[in-house]
């Protein structure tokens, strides 16, 4: 006999799109297909909770919600909005969202939820020490864990390398908005992650 899945919505919200799927939260693996629409704009709280409440539509989930954020979020409060509109910043993100949703969900800043999921599930998991999780898209996310235990909003993305922040020269949107190389984004990505570890 199998053990049923216990079952959570994720979804991703990004500066260029909104992603989500029904996930099994006992492995980490996807138990239905990916959704994805793109992050309206301007990516205002209003348009963005529209969008999302329709990704949950679409997916046809009652369960527990999580919503990976790209902002430093604060006892709920967004701090910052590198990839959406200013207007987001000081909202409390559930009194914003949860209204448009069948259940309140839980939010959490994207990379800190990437960084969160690697120790749980992936190349971090029952190691000591300090992990860091980097994702390339729409801007440099960067999460930190210690001995599994999140250190929150690191967002080290926004490090500045020639008075440049590094999300601006080395980001996927970088390159396409670039028209860069593979090979010439790879070098302005290395460079990041070298000046990250020095």
């Amino acid at each position: 006999m199998s053990t049923p899945h216990i079952a959570a919505l994720g979804i991703d919200v990004g500066g260029t799109g909104i992603k989500g799927a029904i996930v099994d939260i006992a492995t980490g693996r996807l138990i239905s297909k990916r959704r994805q629409s793109a992050t309206p704009q301007p990516a205002t709280p209003a348009t963005v909770s529209t969008a999302i409440a329709e990704l949950v539509t679409a997916l046809d989930f009652t369960g527990p919600i999580g919503i990976a954020f790209p902002s430093a979020i604060n006892d709920g409060a967004v701090l910052t909005a590198a990839n959406l509109d200013k207007s987001w910043i000081g909202q409390h993100i559930g009194t914003v969202i949860d209204g448009h949703l069948p259940a309140r969900a839980t939010y959490l800043n994207d990379a800190d939820a990437a960084t969160l999921a690697e120790v749980r599930y992936g190349i971090g998991r029952d190691t000591g020490g300090l992990t860091i999780m980097v994702t390339f898209g729409t801007g440099i996310g960067t999460g930190l864990a210690h001995s599994g235990r999140l250190v929150p909003n690191a967002e080290l993305g926004h490090i500045e390398i020639d008075g440049v922040p590094a999300e601006i020269a080395a980001s996927a949107v970088a390159r396409e908005r670039n028209n860069l190389t593979w090979e010439q984004w790879a070098e302005r990505g290395n460079r990041y992650l070298t000046t990250l570890e020095n």
